[in-house]
């Protein structure tokens, strides 16, 4: 068997590979993406109560409800503190799912450039093959004539 076809397993594999890399990283980016958009929702909800506060700030407001607004907004914040440090980290699966999906992708782009070589040498091989029976079969066709 062909050398070409033999590595077209290992091509098969290489492209399995590299396809699962790629979900991997879309599922990367999607998680990013969800944690970047409850970060907005977070922000605007904050952005919202404060506005809120403020609007009813124009008449007398009791020093506890003050304080209890107050002790939101600072949970809201420590809320908001660790969905950026979750968010970090889904960043860094990211880039390292990006890492290993370049990795398949340059594997797989090396293992097709080396099937092609095998094969343009197989190919090289069946025409030197080739021409030597043509000339084998001119020069008995030559002694042939000269007999």
């Amino acid at each position: 068997m062909l050398r070409s076809r033999r590595l077209a397993v290992v091509l098969t594999l290489e492209e399995r590979k590299e396809q699962e890399a790629l979900e991997k990283m879309g599922e990367a980016r999607r998680q990013v993406e969800a944690q970047q958009q409850q970060i907005n929702d977070l922000d605007r909800y904050q952005q919202e109560y404060r506005d809120q506060i403020r609007s009813n700030q124009q008449g007398v407001v009791s020093v506890t409800r003050l304080q209890a607004w107050q002790a939101f907004i600072s949970q809201l914040d420590q809320v908001l503190r660790q969905q950026h440090r979750q968010l970090e980290l889904l960043e860094q699966r990211l880039e390292e799912a990006r890492r290993e999906w370049q990795a398949a992708w340059e594997r797989r782009r090396g293992m097709e450039k080396y099937i092609e070589s095998c094969r343009s040498q197989e190919q090289r091989e069946r025409d030197l093959k080739e021409q030597k029976l043509a000339d084998e079969a001119a020069g008995r066709a030559f002694v042939r004539r000269r007999r």
